[in-house]
């Protein structure tokens, strides 16, 4: 398709419907380009029925349906096999998944989980509560001041006691990308296994794991124009076929007695119960859309955006938290004497969406010694007008809380 900027907010039917509103909250969510809303519709109205169990025809078309999907997303991430690829609810039910299952055979007492300390919740407390269980040790790698993982620091806290590293790819909160693939190398020299969180990578970046040779990488559906309730779980088929199940259930068993039980094969181990199948099956042609335009299009797009963005907020002086030389397309700010809640309000009355708060990295906030910031992210069908109209709202909310 290449990119027309045009064409692609043409396809947006919330962009179109909710005129003059200017959506920046891309991080929390993305917005659904319209064939991925008719391939919902289409499944309830055309082929609604249960997967991988009927033998009449709509059954069958859902089922090929969805495996179609499972396929596409082993090619858009660049996975080995299909079957490396399990469908959850989203990244923190992968991540989950992963820290019950992962810890039942691989953590032992006095044993250690490295996290970062720019980590959402979702990639803390799975592991906390793992580590308690187990009564192995959480360590965490720091970052400075510009929002950039302190590599001195990992190569210290790694050790042949290092069982597990769950890190982000990019960071919701300071937008900060992670050199995954160096990370990944250092993992496995000491025996670790490497869980990435990529919620925020997914959307921006070109996404190889077989590159970057991480062990396993989740992310979700929704931050890259799909539906909600839809999450992706790589794993390298060695560490996914040796992980016991996470859920008991229909679909992910071969043999069941009251004696004894056998489960199914890859992928279905892990996918027990009727999945969302309308999703996984409209998640397919959000990353037709993705690869409609190609990274590398979205990058420079983005880029641009962010470049222009930050160029006029420093002019009004604010402060920004994340200065990272690599960072996705968002950005962290406060400006003096306001609070990060009243600056949303007032933006949101001038028909701008924006998040602010902690963004679930509680951690990060308290190294900064703030409660929270204002935090606009950008997605490919944003524009340079947008953020003129944004930096209007900024000035005029700077001005107003200031009286």
């Amino acid at each position: 398709m290449g990119f027309s900027i045009d064409n692609i907010r043409a396809q947006f039917p919330f962009i179109n419907q909710n005129n003059p509103l200017v959506y920046f909250d891309n991080a929390a969510t993305t917005q659904k380009p319209q064939n991925v809303l008719d391939t919902i519709k289409d499944y309830y109205y055309l082929q609604n029925s249960n997967i991988h169990r009927g033998v009449h025809k709509t059954s069958q078309l859902a089922t090929d349906l969805f495996e179609d999907s499972r396929q596409s997303t082993a090619n858009f991430i660049n996975a080995a096999h299909s079957h490396e690829i399990i469908f959850t609810s989203g990244t923190t039910a992968s991540i989950n998944l992963l820290s019950h299952c992962l810890s039942l055979f691989t953590l032992k007492k006095g044993d250690e989980v490295l996290v970062s300390q720019m980590e959402h919740h979702s990639n803390i407390v799975p592991w906390q509560l793992a580590c308690e269980q187990k009564g192995a040790i959480i360590k965490v790698i720091p970052f400075n001041k510009k929002g950039e993982l302190c590599h001195d620091q990992l190569d210290t806290l790694l050790s042949e006691k290092t069982k597990i590293v769950a890190i982000n790819h990019a960071s919701n909160s300071l937008g900060t990308i992670n050199n995954i693939k160096m990370i990944a190398s250092k993992v496995h020299a000491v025996g670790g296994v490497l869980v990435v969180d990529g919620a925020q990578a997914a959307p921006h970046i070109k996404i190889d794991v077989r590159d970057m040779d991480c062990d396993f990488y989740c992310f979700s559906a929704h931050k890259m124009y799909g539906p909600t309730g839809v999450g992706v779980l790589y794993g390298k088929e060695n560490w996914l076929e040796k992980m016991p199940p996470y859920q008991g259930g229909g679909e992910m068993i071969k043999d069941v007695s009251f004696k004894k039980t056998t489960f199914a094969e890859l992928p279905h181990k892990y996918e027990a119960g009727t999945p969302n199948i309308a999703g996984v099956i409209g998640f397919k042609k959000a990353l037709d859309f993705i690869s409609s335009i190609g990274y590398s299009e979205i990058e420079q797009h983005e880029q641009l955006l962010l470049d222009y963005a930050e160029k006029e907020l420093e002019k009004l002086g604010c402060v920004f938290y994340g200065r990272s030389n690599k960072r996705v397309s968002l950005l962290s700010f406060l400006f003096e004497k306001t609070h990060h809640y009243d600056f949303g309000v007032i933006l949101d009355n001038l028909n701008i969406a924006v998040r602010t708060g902690h963004h679930c990295t509680q951690p990060v906030m308290g190294f900064y010694g703030i409660p929270g910031t204002v935090r606009a992210s950008f997605a490919v069908y944003n524009t340079i007008e947008e953020i003129d109209f944004f930096i209007t709202a900024c000035i005029k909310a700077k001005k107003m809380l200031a009286e």
